[in-house]
């Protein structure tokens, strides 16, 4: 329980600094959105509508720590106030709209990557020498060595556009009303199927790798021997013996990739015109929509320290030595 509780402490000054930091970032930019209106205004707007749009849009010239003061109430209850580039649109509606998409797209993308990859390198490890251990990982490797973008280009360019056989962007069929039918789940599956797909090429790889690297650690540990020496068969020793020792690097990383899969996905769904967090950070920041863009950066700080902390309480369910 003081682990955990240390832990909780911890994560709690996290997201304060980042918070904090989420606050300052933005308004070290040059200019503002309401400066850019002005300029694309050529300088014709009065200075009351411009002192207008400020007071609509919640820009505010008072001392910093009183706009400080005023964000950490509006982180607390909710009010992330309206978006720049939708307005007035609230925050909450727009990341309400898109995250649903992300979580579908790279929470999918990552269950079957990380369960594939590490069932690959358990079996890899144990078979060290064999084929699956000396071609499958440094065939992914090379897969997932070249960028996503890249990755993303070449199977849009020869499955979208070329063959056709899948759409070319959009999360669903805009002809489809989104009444939760057969269809438009169908229609959701098929426009997944390109970037999900590229979203697994790109990390298959490193579960292989870290599954058989901690594999091969614990495969040489005494109490693996004594239990080969013991009669047991291959398939109790790797699972029950081998693996569940080894899984503890892996859930340290495995929550490291779901954190960051909230964002980690920025280029796919901009090559597929998936709408999704990703685009709309990058939307965000090329409008200089600070409410929106504070917003994406502290959902993606909140999910980074939440999955860090869920890693911790399996930490204590798989580790006896932490429970005492």
């Amino acid at each position: 329980m003081a682990f955990l509780l240390r832990r909780l402490a911890f994560y709690l000054v996290a997201i304060f600094v980042a918070i904090s930091f989420n606050f300052l970032l933005p308004r070290l930019m040059p200019g503002d959105p309401v400066d850019a209106i002005f300029a694309n205004a050529g300088g014709r707007m009065p200075l009351e509508t411009l002192e207008a749009y400020k007071a609509m849009l919640g820009f505010t010239d008072g001392p910093l720590w009183e706009q400080y003061l005023q964000y950490l109430k509006s982180v607390v209850t909710l009010d992330l106030g309206p978006t720049i580039m939708l307005f007035p649109v609230p925050v909450a509606d727009v990341l309400g709209n898109t995250l649903p998409w992300t979580v579908f797209l790279a929470g999918t993308a990552s269950i079957v990557s990380i369960g594939v990859g590490c069932f690959i390198g358990l079996y890899a490890s144990y078979h060290r020498g064999g084929f699956v251990d000396r071609f499958v990982p440094f065939f992914w490797q090379f897969v997932a060595s070249m960028p996503q973008a890249v990755t993303a280009l070449f199977m849009f360019f020869v499955f979208a556009l070329t063959l056709k056989w899948f759409p070319l962007g959009f999360g669903v069929n805009p002809d489809i009303e989104p009444d939760g039918s057969l269809t438009y789940y169908k229609s959701v599956a098929h426009h997944a199927v390109l970037p999900m797909v590229t979203l697994i090429l790109s990390m298959l790889a490193t579960w292989i790798f870290t599954m058989r690297n901690a594999m091969v650690n614990v495969l040489g540990e005494d109490y693996i021997t004594m239990a080969k020496a013991k009669g047991l068969s291959d398939r109790r020793i790797m699972t029950h013996y081998a693996a569940r020792n080894a899984i503890l690097p892996v859930v340290t990383a495995v929550s490291m990739a779901l954190g960051f899969a909230v964002a980690g996905q920025v280029f796919i769904e901009t090559v597929y015109n998936y709408p999704g967090v990703g685009q709309l950070i990058i939307k965000s920041v090329s409008t200089r929509d600070y409410p929106l863009m504070q917003a994406c950066f502290l959902l993606i700080v909140v999910c980074v320290l939440l999955a860090n902390f869920v890693a911790d309480l399996l930490y204590v369910v798989l580790d006896p030595r932490l429970r005492t």
